[in-house]
């Protein structure tokens, strides 16, 4: 069981910077790949950004590429999300997942594990 806490959302904005951090509980971070997704009002939840376990690759969705970027600290079991160049459509909850199997990673059924999102509001 793994339990993950959001924080670091909140109104900026656009052109502005936000760095979200996930934090999770347990021993076994290191075994599960993770994620960020975003759902923003009456659209579906999104993939953002992913990592692989050791850190050694990411994965980001066109609409963010060049802009956002994911990290981890398997020390400190946290996951981080640096969003720069902020633009209004980015605007959403923002979720952290972890997932023990990398067979599609930017899916949502990939991730058993969810935290309960944290708010970005990016102003025009």
């Amino acid at each position: 069981q793994v339990q993950l806490v959001e924080s670091g959302g909140g109104l900026v904005q656009a052109g502005g910077s936000l760095r979200l951090s996930c934090a999770a509980s347990g021993r076994t971070f290191s075994s599960y790949h993770m994620g960020w997704f975003r759902q923003a009002p009456g659209k579906e939840r999104e993939f953002v950004v992913a990592i692989n376990r050791s850190g050694s690759s990411t994965y980001s969705a066109d609409s963010v590429k060049g802009r956002f970027t994911i990290s981890r600290d398997n020390a400190k079991n946290t996951v981080y999300l640096q969003m720069n160049s902020l633009k209004p459509e980015d605007t959403a909850v923002y979720y952290c997942a972890a997932g023990p199997l990398a067979s599609d990673i930017k899916a949502k059924g990939a991730y058993d594990y969810w935290g309960q999102g944290t708010q970005v509001t990016v102003s025009s």
